[in-house]
């Protein structure tokens, strides 16, 4: 027998097809973690469907035989399901067996110990992996593990050209570059380029490199600004133009707090529903995921619940209309009694359809791959789908800076025609916003 690959409870209910993702070696599920999923399959939450839908997996897999035994998996490995294994009686005493934890590190220590050399652990949690190393169980984190935050594609880089060419692009407004060239240096369609003379960084051009068009094209710029805001740095250029892009229909925007990546979203969504109509409504979601012990439940109907997890946006909403005032300016209280816009929780967003609308998910990163595949498929003809959110400020349990669904989103999707994507650096809220995420 190869590598065998323990996996915990909480990696499936993070994905509840990571049985098919260790290709022909062999999956082992102690009988404790079906116990726990069993205690799941209520919750109407996504850790319920996703405890049901493994479920379903194991109950199709029954039929090709004893899961006790090891049934086959499609890429060739094996899956077996068997009761906990204890360890010898002489390291019974350093585990406490009344621990579900304890019992999940026991079956990897009795399988070692029956004479498989590579026995592997793969947990969602951090104790679990550490309490694994300590009794000498390989223990590994579920997901992409052989890629950063930092290493993660950030939509943006430096492109060097001659004065010859970066003069042409200034004077054509066109820099062209042929697929041969574009191979060479792996350009990603919709990738954001400074253009610079080569030794000169100071002489330098904004673009976007189309695949399409087979060349770098300049930014979109607003004279106006986009709803009244006008960009302060070269990063929120680079996502005025994403979001001002009707070729590009998903878009993330990725930063720390106060650089603007709600502010530039809303703004960008308000000038194509509002100012140009190029969509029917501007929808402004987000995840309902408390920061810190929650309140409970809320008092009130369905608005006044929704209020304090919508505050963020009506923050936006308020400084916006407060910068864009004109003659016709109205309130955003009135767009929504017009139904121009539209703010809610995605807690109900399975099974719609949402065509011709300029969607925007805040706080994308706290949300599971599955949630975000489940959003991005809701998207009708005409759509335009933003996500914004930080990496870092993970309020999950389930998930980390690289394992979320913005940053799986960012990575899978990067080479798309239709998906572009910026990293949002210089926060702009105020100095003392910008002092507290550099040094606290």
């Amino acid at each position: 027998m190869g590598t065998i690959f323990i996996l915990d409870t909480n990696v499936l209910l993070l994905d509840p097809f990571a049985i098919f993702k260790y290709g022909k070696e062999t999956v082992y599920i102690p009988l404790v973690v079906i116990e726990e999923l069993d205690r799941f399959k209520k919750d109407q939450h996504e850790n319920g469907r996703n405890a049901r839908q493994f479920s379903r997996l194991i109950d199709a897999l029954r039929k090709k035989g004893a899961i006790t035994k090891g049934v086959p998996l499609d890429g060739g490995g094996k899956l077996i399901i068997s009761i906990d294994k204890r360890v010898k009686e002489e390291h019974q005493e350093l585990l406490d067996f009344n621990i579900n934890d304890n019992l999940i590190l026991s079956t990897a220590l009795a399988l070692k110990e029956e004479g498989n050399k590579d026995v592997r652990l793969i947990s969602k949690d951090i104790n679990l992996r550490v309490k694994s190393d300590a009794v000498g169980i390989q223990a590994d984190d579920y997901g992409q593990t052989d890629v950063t935050l930092d290493e993660m594609y950030s939509g943006m880089r430096t492109f060097h050209v001659n004065i010859e060419r970066l003069r042409h692009f200034e004077k054509e407004r066109f820099l062209p570059i042929d697929s041969s060239e574009a191979k060479s240096c792996m350009l990603i369609p919709n990738e954001y380029l400074t253009v610079c003379e080569e030794n000169n960084d100071r002489h330098r051009i904004l673009g976007r490199y189309s695949q399409e068009k087979e060349g770098v094209v300049p930014l979109i710029k607003m004279r106006e600004g986009v709803w009244g805001i006008h960009p302060k740095n070269i990063e929120q250029q680079f996502a005025i133009d994403a979001l001002l892009n009707d070729e590009i229909k998903l878009v993330s925007l990725v930063g720390k707090a106060g650089t603007g990546k709600t502010l530039l979203a809303i703004a960008a969504g308000l000038e194509k529903t509002i100012a140009e109509e190029k969509y029917s409504r501007l929808l402004v979601s987000r995840p309902v995921q408390p920061m810190g012990r929650d309140l409970g439940f809320l008092p009130g109907d369905i608005n006044e619940k929704l209020a304090p997890w919508m505050q963020p946006i009506f923050d936006n909403m308020d400084f916006l209309f407060g910068q864009h005032r004109g003659e016709d300016s109205s309130s955003w209280e009135e767009l929504i009694n017009q139904g121009l816009l539209h703010i809610e929780p995605l807690t109900y967003i399975r099974g719609r359809s949402i065509p011709g609308q300029f969607l925007i998910v805040d706080e994308a990163q706290n949300l599971s791959p599955h949630e975000i595949k489940t959003i991005i498929t809701r998207a009708g003809d005409g759509t335009k789908i933003v996500l914004t959110g930080d990496c870092e400020q993970i309020d999950s349990p389930y998930l980390d800076s690289i394992n979320n669904g913005l940053a799986y989103c960012v990575e899978r999707l990067q080479r798309e025609s239709l998906v572009g994507h910026t990293t949002l650096v210089v926060g702009e809220r105020s100095p003392l916003s910008e002092i507290a995420s550099k040094h606290l």
